[in-house]
C-alpha cells in the first residue's frame, strides 16, 4: 500500500598512470614505455543517475510507553544495493527563501537508493482507490532505516494506522513515528516510517538525525520491501500530511519542481501524468496530479504536483490533456524550489505566489549535526 541521511556516493573515479622506468636502458626502450603510458592514461568520470479509501481510524497521537522494542529475527542481509551516484546533501535545515522548508534529510544511508520510487509518489491512488499519503523509497529487506530529524519517538510498533498495538492486519504493519523537536509556522512537525520487519527504538526516546530506528521489511499492506515516508503537520493522522519532497533536502546542485496544474474553471486537474524532460540529458520523469482526498498542498505553494531531486538546468513540462500536448519550459535551480502556475489552453506563470504574510514564515529549526552511517 504504501510503497527521502544523505544520497547515494558510490561513484569511484578510475586512474590508470603508466609506470615510467627508474632506468633507461635504450632510446627504444624509453619511446615504447613513453607510448604505454599516454594510452593507459585515462580518466573515467562517474556519470549522475537518476532514479528513473478505506475507513479512516486515527491513531492516538502519542504512544503509550513500551518497555522493549518489537524485533523480528532477519536472515542476514545481502550487499548493499549499488545506487546512481549523486551529489552529497545541502546541509540541514536548507532554506532559499523564507517560506521554504527542507528540514528533514533521507531516512535511509546514502549507501542506499534514497529517493522515491517514480510510481508511488505522494497524492496517488493504490490499491483500489486508496490514496497515497506519503512515498515509497525501494530498499532491500533489512537494511537501515534511520530519523529524518531530530525528535522524539512517540510510536513504535504495530497498528499505527488502527490505534491498536496487537492488530496484525494494519496497513502500516510495523510503523515509528516520530515529533520533531521544531515545527512549522508553531504547530508540529511529525515523520513517520512505516513497512519495517524490525523497530529498534522505543517510544519516549529521543534520537538525532541519522540514527538507526529499525530495518525495512514489508509488513502491513505491500507488494514487496520498502520504506513508507510520511511528513505530518500539527497532528499526527492521515488526514494531516504533506508531500515529503518538499521537505527533504535535495542533492547540492539539484532543486525541486512544484507545480499548480488547473483547468478553465479554477479546479485543480486531478490524476494526470506529466513528464519533465531535460533538455540537456533527454532523461524523462514522470509524476501524476494529486488526487484531492486526504492530500494536502502546501499552505505557501498550493501545489498539486512535485517533483525532487532534478539536476539544475532546463526542462520542458508536457502533458495530454483533451488530445493535445500542452508543453512548456521550466528552469529548474539549484537548491530551491522552481515554482510553477498552467492554466489550461496557454497560461503560464513561473513566479512564485506572492511573498507571504509574516504569519506565513516557518518556525527555523535549530541546525543539528548530522551523522553518516
Amino acid at each position: 500500500m504504501f510503497q527521502a541521511q544523505y544520497p547515494s556516493l558510490h561513484s569511484q573515479k578510475r586512474s590508470v598512470a603508466g609506470r615510467w622506468p627508474l632506468i633507461v636502458v635504450s632510446c627504444s626502450l624509453i619511446a615504447l614505455l613513453l607510448a604505454s603510458c599516454a594510452a593507459s592514461a585515462a580518466k573515467a568520470e562517474p556519470t549522475p543517475l537518476a532514479a528513473p479509501a478505506f475507513e479512516t481510524a486515527s491513531p492516538p497521537e502519542v504512544q503509550a510507553a513500551t518497555a522493549a522494542p518489537l524485533r523480528f529475527v532477519l536472515p542476514s542481509p545481502d550487499a548493499d544495493p549499488i545506487s546512481g551516484w549523486r551529489p552529497p546533501l545541502y546541509p540541514v535545515p536548507w532554506a532559499v527563501s523564507s517560506y521554504d522548508h527542507f528540514y528533514f534529510t533521507r531516512p535511509n544511508p546514502a549507501s542506499e537508493v534514497n529517493w522515491p520510487l517514480p510510481d508511488y509518489r505522494y497524492g496517488g491512488v493504490f490499491f483500489a482507490n486508496v490514496v497515497h499519503t506519503g512515498i515509497d523509497i525501494e530498499a532491500k529487506a533489512g537494511s537501515p532505516v534511520v530519523a529524518a530529524g531530530p525528535g522524539t519517538v512517540v510510536w513504535a510498533g504495530g497498528g499505527f494506522y488502527t490505534g491498536n498495538v496487537n492488530d496484525a492486519t494494519d496497513p502500516y504493519g510495523l510503523a515509528v513515528s516520530i515529533r520533531h523537536d521544531f515545527g512549522f509556522q508553531g504547530r508540529p512537525l511529525y515523520t513517520v516510517y512505516a513497512h519495517m520487519s524490525r523497530v529498534d527504538v522505543t517510544v519516549g526516546q529521543h534520537v538525532e538525525a541519522g540514527e538507526q530506528l529499525g530495518r525495512v521489511g514489508d509488513t502491513g499492506k505491500t507488494t514487496g520491501p520498502h520504506l513508507h515516508f510520511e511528513v505530518r503537520l500539527e497532528h499526527n493522522t492521515y488526514h494531516h500530511t504533506l508531500n515529503p519532497e518538499l521537505w527533504l533536502v535535495p542533492p547540492q546542485g539539484w532543486g525541486v519542481l512544484a507545480g499548480n496544474i488547473i483547468q478553465l474553471n479554477d479546479q485543480p486537474l486531478q490524476g494526470f501524468t506529466v513528464r519533465v524532460i531535460s533538455e540537456d540529458t533527454g532523461r524523462v520523469r514522470e509524476v501524476r496530479t494529486y488526487i484531492n482526498e486526504a492530500i494536502h498542498p502546501d499552505p505557501y505553494y498550493q501545489e498539486n504536483m512535485a517533483l525532487s531531486d532534478l539536476p539544475a538546468g532546463l526542462y520542458r513540462v508536457s502533458f495530454i490533456y483533451d488530445g493535445r500536448d500542452h508543453r512548456f519550459w521550466v528552469e529548474i535551480l539549484p537548491g530551491q524550489v522552481t515554482y510553477f502556475t498552467y492554466k489550461m489552453y496557454g497560461y503560464l506563470e513561473t513566479v512564485p505566489p506572492p511573498t507571504p504574510a509574516l504569519n506565513f514564515v516557518p518556525m527555523t529549526p535549530t541546525p543539528t549535526a548530522t551523522r553518516r552511517p
